[in-house]
């Protein structure tokens, strides 16, 4: 049993990145476990909040014990979004994870996330807490989503063998359309990923141009994106 958590800031290919591990058949995977605690914790409003709440585990605790105790398949994978890790949640249960670091450049998460949710803060994009994370894992490995679009293949391979887990070509492909592991919150941010086969090559475009407070988030995230990648 090896229990893997995969740490993101939100619009960074995480639920694409989960999509490969559900297909293994060897893997169990568990969607943002912590996403009911933190919304009735932090009182923000989000699309869905009552759902996630009323449909989830608020119970951070118990959140905690399952993460570090539980799994039914050899790899338990859980997609978490690192502003989910309140401070009072955190503790000794996360020294028994093994933990990955999926990235994205914050201009491109900003300009992603604000087409669902207008209002947005430099903690909302997780780039704080994922540097904090990182430094009390600095042997984790860290995924670029760049990357990942980019090479799938490779960058799976690598971070399996890092891993000592073996990969298989099925992680590099999935069928379309929702999953029963999906969040009830699914409808509101997995449009693209319930209409994707596999990891679709990056557009080649540069960076949106961002402005306003927006463009303020994202040059203050920039920083804190450089420190997590990959040397």
């Amino acid at each position: 049993m090896r229990r893997i958590a995969i740490w993101s800031g939100p619009r960074s290919l995480s639920t694409a990145f989960l999509r490969s591990w559900e297909n293994r058949p060897d893997t169990e995977v568990w969607d943002e476990p912590l996403y009911a605690h933190y919304l009735q914790a932090t009182g923000l409003e989000h699309p869905a909040r009552d759902a996630v709440i009323a449909e989830g585990e608020p119970d951070w605790q118990a959140v905690a014990r399952r993460c570090s105790t539980g799994g039914t398949q050899a790899l338990f994978v859980q997609k978490h979004m690192a502003h989910h890790l309140l401070p009072h949640v955190d503790g000794p249960w996360l020294d028994q994870l093994t933990h990955v670091f999926l990235v994205r450049d914050p201009r491109r998460i900003v300009a992603s996330y604000v087409q669902s949710r207008a209002e947005v803060t430099l903690d909302d994009i997780g780039l704080p807490q994922l540097v904090s994370l990182r430094r009390r894992y600095p042997e984790a490995p860290v995924v670029d989503s760049d990357a990942l679009r980019s090479a799938p293949e490779t960058t799976l391979r690598t971070l399996c063998a890092t891993l000592g887990v073996s990969f298989t070509p099925r992680m590099l492909s999935w069928p379309a359309g929702p999953r029963d592991s999906d969040g009830v919150w699914a409808p509101h941010w997995y449009a693209s990923v319930w209409r994707s086969t596999g990891f679709a090559p990056p557009s080649g475009e540069p960076p949106p141009r961002l402005e306003g407070a927006y463009r303020e988030i994202a040059e203050a995230a920039l920083p804190l994106y450089r420190e997590l990648l990959p040397a």
